[in-house]
């Protein structure tokens, strides 16, 4: 089997969230399963900057955008377990110091960025094949599934691979006015209901949740929340119209990376058996933050965007009374001007107890999941969350929302039968995660009792194995099987 996955962020070569993680760890996991996978991403400044090993290739690929033909300079590396990763440049596009945007923003141009990236990845993929199935990632690949069936003129090539998309956030949704519809190069037939048209806007991920042959998203309860208009943005009809389509798979942990017991980026390494390096990483961790180095304080800590959808509003509704406990609290994360800056005000008035860091820092977030002895992820919504599968492994007990991938992996702590591996809260408000709080806190003063629920957590294991081995499912069904339904309701272009 033989899969290019076109991915916008690839771990450690560019991030902004879970997205990087989960297709650097899938993908790594599939090539030890003896799938042979190929990654695409863009040629970002940052990552070009980072990279020593770098091969440009000797293949003319090229992206249209508003009727242009711009040719795409492509660059070869690889990441550990022969992992060939392809790097799309053209123009600008990517030579620029965000990967999206910058503190003020989104860049303008943003559409015009991805539709490049598509057509110069169909193309490469038809330089480079032959392959079986294209996997793509969010709305910055969903044009790919569209280009590729639409314009089968232009890419006759490949018309016999499958295709599948991976919706990791439905939030984000690649949404652009439709007076930037020339930049597509599409008959005007698809900007219609049924295809592109959204609101009178244009819409990438529904582009590709139409035409892709199979979704998946990245954990089950996410998969059927988002057919909910609760959870669906907008678009929960057109998923409910695509039941058979849609897989939740959830995302797995990279325990090369995030283990306590090789970490390196952490003070001292432990396991489920000797706790002791976890009470020196503790406190290296008040040492960082400024405050004051308590070994039996419970240390609740959050990593996170700080926006609506991660909780911030309800955890701001209820930290002062947070603060009223004997605790400290460390927060690291960038987002939304209002959240940062009430944080820093709120860490200027309790000094002794609260440290805010707004920065993206992997190595600061190892060292937080060690040191830490809860972490908080009160989100709104959460389409699968990783943080909270690392705490376990760190024996950081996570207080989560019931939602989405947080409830289909953490199990709730009953002390009376000593089962479950954290701490759970169906209603989304700020009393009812106070509440959560306390209850953590009660258990964490009865040693017996803590001690047991940390046995429970490191115990758990997320590993890859399962989910890859969902991939290769689903991946075999597709090349093995006739067209999918979706194959007949994408009509030849006019």
């Amino acid at each position: 089997m033989k899969v290019l996955m076109i991915s916008s962020e690839v771990f450690p070569l560019a991030k902004t969230g879970g997205l990087g993680d989960m297709v650097s760890s899938l993908a790594a996991r599939l090539v030890r399963s003896g799938t042979q996978v190929n990654l695409v991403m863009p040629a970002y400044r940052s990552t070009l900057a980072s990279l020593h090993d770098l091969q440009e290739i000797e293949i003319e690929c090229h992206g249209k955008v508003a009727g242009h033909v711009i040719k795409a300079t492509v660059f070869r590396t690889s990441l550990a377990e022969s992992l060939p990763v392809y790097l799309i440049s053209g123009g600008d596009y990517f030579d620029r110091p965000g990967l999206y945007g910058t503190a003020e923003g989104d860049y303008p141009d943003n559409a015009e960025r991805f539709v490049f990236f598509a057509r110069a990845a169909l193309d490469l993929a038809q330089q480079t094949g032959p392959w079986d199935l294209l996997h793509c990632h969010d709305w910055q690949t969903a044009l790919v599934p569209v280009f590729k069936k639409a314009q089968k003129h232009l890419y006759a090539g490949l018309q016999k691979i499958k295709d599948v998309l991976t919706i990791h956030n439905l939030a984000y949704q690649g949404i652009f006015p439709s007076s930037l519809w020339g930049i597509l190069d599409l008959p005007y037939f698809y900007f219609g209901l049924p295809y592109l048209e959204f609101y009178g806007n244009i819409n990438f991920l529904k582009g590709g949740i139409v035409f892709a042959d199979a979704l998946t998203t990245v954990s089950k309860k996410y998969a059927r929340e988002i057919m909910t208009p609760e959870y669906g943005c907008g678009l929960d009809g057109v998923i409910r119209s695509r039941p058979s389509n849609l897989l939740g798979i959830l995302n797995g942990v990279d325990y090369q990376e995030w283990n306590p017991a090789t970490d390196p980026h952490i003070k001292r390494n432990y396991g489920p058996e000797d706790l002791r390096g976890k009470r020196m990483c503790k406190i290296d961790l008040q040492e960082i933050f400024a405050l004051p180095i308590r070994p039996s304080v419970p240390l609740i800590a959050m990593v996170s965007r700080l926006v609506d959808q991660k909780g911030l509003d309800i955890f701001l509704e209820v930290i002062e009374e947070i603060l009223h406990f004997d605790l400290q609290l460390v927060i690291l994360g960038t987002g939304e001007q209002m959240y940062e800056i009430r944080l820093a005000e709120l860490a200027s008035r309790y000094p002794s107890q609260l440290g805010v860091k707004t920065d993206f820092d992997n190595k600061l977030a190892h060292k937080i999941e060690a040191g830490a002895d809860l972490f908080l992820m009160p989100s709104r919504f959460e389409p699968c969350g990783l943080n909270q599968m690392y705490s376990l492994k760190y024996g950081t007990i996570p207080i989560v929302r019931a939602t989405g991938g947080l409830d289909d992996t953490i199990e709730d702590f009953d002390p009376l039968r000593m089962r479950g591996t954290g701490i759970k809260f169906p209603v989304y408000s700020g009393p009812a995660l106070l509440e959560a709080i306390k209850r953590a806190l009660a258990i964490y003063s009865n040693q017996r009792v803590w001690s047991h629920l940390l046995k429970n957590a490191m115990a758990a294991d997320f590993s890859w194995d399962n989910s890859a081995a969902q991939y290769v499912q689903l991946y075999d069904r597709l090349v093995r099987s006739q067209p999918l339904p979706i194959k007949e309701t994408v009509p030849a272009p006019v």
